[in-house]
This record gives structure tokens, sequence and C-alpha cells, in this order.
């Protein structure tokens, strides 16, 4: 099946460029898309085509985002169940759907917000743009719910490994501890306990470790600019140097995570007067804030253990501040010393290994009641709102009275209207806020005057649920007969891109396991939805660097269809190199595979079918070597090497036909039905015009071969002196070692070689070669 997922940033920027609506460039590259690939003759399913961004299809990605909107998840049965099964009281915070303010990445240029899985790098995945840190109300999606099935079900599915690693380390799995620090402020830090009519102010910092057994060793503690408690403090004038600190946190919020986490000097400022009260030993501890915490990563602050952590060896190196070393290990000790070791002045812990110790701290601070075993990931829920025009629009009616209320399923879809002005806002606002009549609406609930909301999905939305759609593309009643999901999931095997391992897979998986968890998919397709997962490369430009328009290196399949033909173009990507490595175009590559198929249309002409002509042993040993091995590679996506094998066959065939050009029906068959997938095209004119057949070749199955006859009753000997070719000749297979090396030595091309020369060594290769050294 194909389909076409239109709505998003991409489309947007590109009809902002040309300034043309979304809708016309959709129309027209879709069209055009379409046209190239029926060009190249690609055998897709028609009949099944979609498009994210029909009012039929993404009817159903509303009522999704409803199910997520009137669901939770219950961590008893580790899945997502009804609201309606909770009080009333209790549903709101608990949704899958929520709106909530976060930190968000923005990017300035798109002026949109970025989920974390869109701004790696710290840019902005579609115009490259830094993005920087803003705080915002927006749609979230609770993904880290399923965090933990995410990763503990690849091991049920066929995946690359470097796929599952991607997933893996992207979730971000960490065991470790929460460790409770109470925050004294003094009534001389500020005038926050002063005006409180209190000595000091008491607060509480959690922080997240998963190395509780160097708790004795943390000397300082470090908080994210954007931490709450730090607005808080400034609020209530709790901080002594609270000009510094918004000064370096306004700083902060213009960098990207990437360069928060990077950067190679280390930056921060103590919170004057704040002081932590480390549980383990009593001690008092700086707190400082500093940008190498990120808000959105564990609790938005950590306890520094300068001895036995690098960061924090720099950061106390930079400021001075105290380096307490409470893991021994083996050698000179150098600092920080990060490996597991042995606990050294750490009181009760003192002496363990540290795994062991890690387990014994645990225990100690759940006794103490100041800190839990826990489980955190870096994976954050997912920015689910995004405040341009181009999307599908988020369902939901804000009601003065009744708060946030579903769109009634019989109201979907809610229509994304047709605006001549669709450009993103300096607001922040989706341009849709304008729209007045679209937006005005009447409460469902209580029928009093209510508005949309204007946010829109993201580009992900329609994408995580479109291989569903495929099995029953033009149902109107659900989004998919569960008799036909029954039928066709899960997907046999998802092909895409290295760029998708991350994003695409993990929303897709996390939206059909969400799916699957409230019915809407049968138990029999299990709770994955791709069986077997692969990845193909990039075809980069002439000299290996990355196609782009600025380069004036892009390659325009119409012109290399229009100069070579559709089918040298499918067997030269097929033949560039293997299916998950990047290779540069070459075009002398692509004239050689044209070269091949010229070869090969010369011998079906020429060949005259004769059932009564004998094949050498050799001959007919390479063709079902040939079915063998093309079949195998297919299976496998080794295309290159089956196009290799298809060449051998096709030179050993224009061999044999010199001396008599005619072959057996069957030779010409398998030939003819071995490289149709290859080269649909030729081989169907071949097997109607040359060998008669009135129906398509591509339904006529793939050929079988005989084992009894993959093994040739000879071999080509290569010989080699002083690591130079010399010589080829074809032997019996059963040649031994002593006859090899004797019918190398008698060769007239090695001769001249070797005569009068000290032979220092003969080795023979069984099968392949005799190499002489002199």
């Amino acid at each position: 099946p194909m389909g076409w997922d239109a709505f998003g940033l991409p489309t947007e920027n590109f009809a902002i460029k040309h300034k043309i609506k979304p809708q016309e460039a959709t129309k027209k590259n879709v069209a055009n898309f379409k046209r190239q690939m029926m060009s190249l003759g690609f055998g897709f399913d028609w009949s099944r085509e979609i498009n994210t961004t029909d009012p039929e299809y993404y009817k159903w990605t509303q009522w999704m985002f409803l199910q997520f909107f009137n669901s939770y998840f219950d961590d008893k049965t580790g899945k997502a169940r009804p609201i309606s099964e909770l009080p009333e009281a209790e549903r709101d915070a608990r949704r899958m759907a929520y709106k909530a303010e976060s930190t968000i990445n923005w990017c300035p240029r798109c002026k949109i917000g970025l989920a974390n899985e869109e701004a790696q790098s710290g840019v902005c995945e579609r115009c490259g743009n830094s993005v920087e840190q803003r705080k915002k109300a927006q749609w979230m999606i609770r993904i880290t719910a399923y965090a933990e099935r995410l990763i503990r079900e690849l091991d049920g599915v066929d995946y690359l490994d470097k796929i599952k690693a991607q997933q893996i380390n992207w979730i971000g799995r960490s065991e470790g501890a929460y460790v409770d620090f109470l925050i004294e402020i003094p009534a001389s830090a500020g005038k926050g306990a002063e005006s409180a009519g209190k000595d000091t102010l008491t607060d509480k910092v959690t922080v997240f470790t998963t190395r509780p057994d160097t708790l004795f060793g943390a000397t300082y503690l470090v908080m994210a600019p954007e931490h709450p408690l730090i607005e808080a403090w400034l609020h209530e004038g709790d901080v002594a140097n609270a000009d510094e600190v918004r000064t370096y946190r306004d700083a902060a919020r213009r960098k990207s995570d990437l360069e928060r986490q990077e950067s190679k000097e280390k930056t921060g400022v103590m919170l004057k007067g704040v002081m932590a009260t480390n549980p383990a030993n009593g001690q008092k501890v700086p707190v400082w804030m500093s940008d190498y915490v990120l808000a959105g990563y564990g609790t938005g602050s950590i306890m520094a253990v300068p001895a036995h952590d690098e960061r924090d060896f720099e950061f106390a190196t930079k400021f001075k501040l105290p380096i307490k070393r409470v893991v021994a290990g083996g050698g000179d000790m150098v600092l920080p010393y990060v490996a597991m070791g042995e606990a050294v002045n750490s009181g009760p812990i003192d002496g363990m290994a540290s795994d062991v110790a890690k387990l014994n701290m645990i225990a100690w601070l759940e006794e103490k009641k100041v800190g839990s075993r826990a489980i955190t990931y870096r994976l954050r829920d997912w920015v689910f709102s995004r405040q341009r025009y181009w999307g599908e629009p988020i369902p939901i009616i804000i009601c003065p009275k009744d708060g946030y209320v579903s769109v009634p399923e019989a109201q979907l879809p809610v229509i994304l209207p047709d605006v001549a002005e669709y450009e993103p806002t300096d607001t922040g606002e989706s341009p849709l806020a304008a729209i007045r009549e679209w937006v005005e609406v009447e409460c469902p609930i209580c029928g009093g005057p209510a508005e949309r909301e204007t946010d829109t999905m993201p580009n992900w939305a329609g994408s995580s649920w479109y291989f569903l759609r495929y099995c029953d593309p033009h149902n109107s009643e659900t989004f998919a007969d569960k008799k036909k999901l029954e039928y066709w999931m899960p997907v046999d095997l998802y092909n895409g891109g290295m760029e998708h391992t991350t994003l695409h897979l993990l929303y897709s998986r996390f939206w059909y396991k969400f799916l699957f968890d409230l019915g809407h998919i049968p138990e029999s397709c299990g709770n994955e939805p791709y069986a077997q997962r692969r990845s193909h490369a990039m075809i980069l430009g002439e000299g290996g660097v990355k196609m782009s328009k600025s380069k004036g290196n892009v390659i325009n399949p119409d012109d290399e269809v229009s100069r070579y033909g559709a089918d040298v173009f499918r067997c030269y990507e097929m033949f560039i190199g293997p299916f998950d490595a990047d290779a540069p175009w070459d075009t002398n590559g692509i004239e050689g595979v044209k070269r091949f198929l010229d070869k090969t249309w010369r011998v079906l002409e020429a060949a005259r079918i004769d059932e009564a002509v004998a094949l050498s042993d050799e001959l007919v040993s390479t063709i079902h070597r040939s079915v063998k091995k093309v079949g195998e590679d297919i299976d496998g996506m080794h295309f290159n090497t089956a196009v290799s094998a298809m060449m051998i066959l096709m030179n050993e065939l224009t061999s044999a036909m010199q001396e008599k050009p005619a072959l057996p029906r069957w030779a010409l068959e398998n030939v003819v039905r071995i490289l149709a997938p290859f080269a649909p095209h030729m081989m169907e004119e071949a097997w109607q015009n040359k060998l008669g057949h009135t129906d398509s070749i591509h339904r006529a199955g793939w050929p079988t071969y005989d084992a009894s006859k993959l093994a040739s009753s000879t071999f080509e000997l290569v010989i080699q002196v002083d690591g130079k070719l010399r010589d080829k000749m074809i032997v019996d297979a059963t040649i031994s070692e002593d006859e090899a090396k004797s019918k190398a030595l008698a060769s007239d091309k090695v001769k001249p070689f070797v005569d009068g020369k000290d032979i220092k060594k003969i080795i023979y290769v069984k099968g392949r070669l005799v190499s002489i050294s002199t």
C-alpha cells in the first residue's frame, strides 16, 4: 500500500515559501510523486491509497485523540482504561491527553513548539534553526506511562539490533533512588523568612541518582535554572543575589538543551543564603544553579558528587567546591573515579561493594523516610499541540463552566477551515484563533458560549496509525473493521529510513499499544504493530555528500528515467551498495548497469528456444545457483549481491551462446523470472513476446532450483604470483592440492614470473586459487 503524510511543518513551510495554500501544495506534490512512482513501475496497491489530510482520514485521527482524552493509565494493570472508571474529581489530573504548562523547545523561525524528538542536537529538524526554551501551555500525551512496555516488548519482535538500541536509548531507563534534601533559608538571606515572621523557611528538593551509594560524597546541589522552586524563592525575596540569578536564568533560556549539556566550560551561580542538608550525614551543603542541569530530565535537580562524576568534578574544580572521595577502586584512584568499587567514608555502608552499597543505601533512605527506590526515564511526555494552521484541529471545546470538553463523535471530523492567511503569528497563537466564526461554538454539555481549541496536532499524529487504515481504507463507520485487522495485522515488514527509527517507530508503537489496550485492536493482532523492522540507507550525491538543491547535486528520477529507462534506474539503485549503507551516486556505475541490461536484452533477442540443446554442467549449475542466490538475497534485502549474481550469470550465458545461440525454455524462463523484480518492464516484454505467455510474469511465481545441481563439476582456478593475478583456468572440482599446484607452475602465463627464481612458498586455497611467493 501507499499513502501520503502531508500535514505539518514541511508542507506548510513549502507553501509559505512558494506563496500557495498548503492544500494546493499537497495536491500538486502528491500528483507529482505518484506520477514518478508509477513511471518507475513500483508495485503499490493504489486501491488502498490514503492521505492524512483527507477529512475522511483525519476524522479518525481526531477520534483517536478523544480516546486519549477520555482514558487514563492504570498502574495496576499497566494498561490504558476508560476515564469513566475513575471518580470525577480524579479525572482531569490523570487523562492520557492533558493540557499543561511546561518548558518546551521553541523554534523562533518556525514560531512553533517542538517535541524533544523534533529538536535533537538543539536545532529544529525542519528549518535547522537553533531552538530555545519557553514556558507554554501545550497539549501533552502521556507516552511516559508506556515507557517500560516500549522497552520490554521489543523482545517479541524481529528488529535490527541497532534499531532496538535506538528505541531503548531514547527512552533512557535508569534505576536508582529519589533522595530528599531539606532546604533552609535563614531570614538574613533575603526577606522571605523575615516577612513570614520566622527565623528560617524550609523547603524540600528531591533529586534522582543512579548512585545512591555515593550520597555521603554529595557536597553541593545543582538545580536547573527553570526549577519552579527557584522562581518561588526569587518571588518571595529569599535569594540574596536575586539579580545575578535572574540574569543567568535568562541567558540559559536562550540556549538549546544540547548546547547546555555539551558546553565544555561549566557555568553557574550559587543561590546565596539557600542551604541544603545532606540526609546521609547531616552536613550543610550549598545550592547552585547551572544550565547543565535540565528541568525536563529527572527532577530538575542533582546531588553533586564531584569525586565520582566528571561533570560535577569539572564544576567543583572551577568553583573551588569540596571534593570528597567515597568510592575506592584499584590503581592510582585518579579523580574523578566513576567506576564501581568499594564504599569508603560512608558510615554504615563502609567496605561494601558498590552494587551492595546501593541496595543498602536505598533501604536506609526508605527506613528514614528521606528517599525511595526509583526508576526514571529520559523520555518526556509527548508535546502534542502546534500553534500552526496546517494540521488536524484538536477536537476539544473550551467552556468557561465545564472546562475542556470533547467534541461529540457525531460532529467529527472538525474540518480545518480553508483560509487566505495561514502564516504563523508572532503572538504564539495558532492562526486559527483569528477565525472567530470557526472558533466560537456552543458547549456540548451546558449549551453556553464556548470556543474551539485552536492548536493543531503535530505532523506525527496521522502517521502514527496509517498502517491500520491500510487494512480497511474506505470504511466510514470505524477506522478499520476488526476482522480485517485480524487478517492483516501485524505488519509483516516495515521498511524505512534510519531517521524514523526513533521518531515514527516510537510514536506508532505507543499509539498502537494504547488502542490495543482499549480493545480497539483484536488480541490476535498482538501488542506490537510491526513483526519485522528493517532500515534503508541514503543515496548521496556524487562525491559522497548529501543531495541538496543548494549544492546543485540532486538526482531527479525523471531525468534518469528519460536518459536510461526505468529498469536501468531501478537496477542501479539496487546495485549501488548494501541496502543499509549510504552510497554516493556514480554516473559510471549507472552506465555499467545499462551495459548489463543491454547485454541481457541481446541474449534474450538472440537466443533460439531449443529443448534439445545441451548445456554444460557448469552453466546448469550456475543457473540453479543464481535462482537460489537471488531468491535468498531478496529475502535478506541484499539486493546489490543479487544483481551481481545475475551479472555473472549473464556473462556465462553470453559465452555459451557464442558457440550455439540456443537455450532450452526452462533456462530462459528462469533467467527472465529472477530478473523480473529488478527490471519488470523488460522482463514482462520478454515473457510475453519472446516466451509466448499471455499472463503477466509478475503472477508467474518464483522459479525453483534443483539442490542436486548446485555444485559445479568444475571451478575457475585463480593463479597469483607475488600477490598479482597471472592466470585463470577451468579445472575439475575434484582436483587435489598437488595437482592444482602443478597446473599453476606449468601455466605458460605463469612461467615467465617464476622461471629461474627461488620459489619460497606455494599456498592452495581449496576451490579458489594458488598463490606463489618468490
